[in-house]
């Protein structure tokens, strides 16, 4: 704030986000309280079938390196560790003694986490293995254009007309987001993005978020926040998490391949089925655990809930995905 006591000039949009989020008191960098999981509910949060299911991809991955007596698991915005953590404890022994878990997270480490898992902002160079984005990008700061010119904003959420766009911008939405109007500019998750995938030697790197295509962009874009548990204007001062759908088919690279979540989950194993009545009769507290299963598989493969959200996967080295038949192993 100016000496003067007069209020913040508008930046523009991605400044903006930058601060809120990760500048001094930003929403995912501030020491203490609940840290993400107390603001929105992910796959991860909803049920550990989800952290089951990387599992198996994992084992799958390990399966197409030839069994490598590392493996790499990068969990890239890895919240308080609880997807890595949920792994770890779905793995059988040996493959579990293998593995060098590793969280990117520009918070702090949190007091606890299994020693075994590695903490840091950025990546690991040279990793063979998964490496597992889950609702990272779409908390990757961008900008926000209308009508040709960037759109700025104040710490209080109000939005006015910056300057027109730069050249790499403008060549992103003539390619990407056609049409004018207001739009999300994804060039930077789509070099963040890059950028990540950059430091897998071989494996498979996968992005889980939020998502749409160049043929159904969203006319008004996807821009918004969240604080406990509900959407809220998204006012970017630090109370609350700013958060935009990723355009995922412009981050894809090179043999990437596109499926919802419900397709995911599916191949690999994740079922919203309800077991048999008769084993209410012959194993009542396995039906009512085989129930309860079932209902955290029906939320995460929902068609119109967690199960839409799109997975990104992009092998390196490695077969194609789907291949012979994701999680197979």
């Amino acid at each position: 704030m100016s000496t003067d006591g007069a209020s913040p000039a508008p930046v523009r949009w991605r400044a903006a986000m930058e601060a809120a989020l990760y500048g001094p008191g930003g929403f995912y960098v501030r020491p203490g309280g609940p840290g993400p999981a107390g603001h929105f509910r992910t796959s991860v949060h909803a049920s550990g079938l989800y952290a089951a299911a990387v599992a198996r991809l994992l084992r799958e991955v390990d399966a197409r390196l030839g069994h490598p007596d590392r493996l790499g698991l990068v969990d890239i915005g890895a919240g308080r560790g609880e997807l890595l953590t949920g792994v770890l404890g779905a793995l059988d022994p040996g493959t579990a003694a293998r593995v060098r878990p590793y969280a990117v997270e520009r918070a702090e480490r949190p007091a606890g986490l299994d020693p075994r898992i590695g903490w840091g902002a950025e990546p690991p160079a040279g990793t063979t293995g998964l490496l597992f984005a889950n609702e990272w990008l779409d908390n990757v700061p961008l900008e926000i254009a209308e009508d040709g010119r960037y759109v700025l904003v104040a710490p209080d959420g109000t939005e006015s007309p910056g300057g027109p766009l730069g050249p790499a911008d403008r060549d992103w939405l003539e390619r990407w987001w056609p049409g004018g109007g207001r739009a999300e500019i994804g060039r930077a998750r789509d070099e963040a993005w890059a950028a990540a995938t950059a430091t897998l030697e071989r494996g498979l790197a996968v992005a889980v978020d939020y998502a749409h295509t160049r043929e159904a962009r969203p006319p008004y874009g996807t821009l918004t926040g969240f604080r406990a548990g509900r959407e809220v204007p998204p006012v970017p001062d630090g109370s609350c998490d700013v958060t935009a759908h990723v355009a995922l088919d412009a981050c894809a690279g090179p043999g990437a391949v596109l499926l919802t979540q419900r397709e995911a989950l599916t191949a690999l194993g994740v079922s919203g089925t309800r077991p048999p009545l008769a084993l209410a009769s012959s194993d009542p507290a396995a039906y009512v655990r085989a129930l309860a299963s079932a209902g955290e598989a029906a939320e995460l493969t929902s068609r119109t809930g967690l199960g839409t959200f799109v997975w990104l996967l992009q092998p390196k080295g490695i077969v194609p995905w789907p291949g012979d038949g994701l999680g197979a192993s």
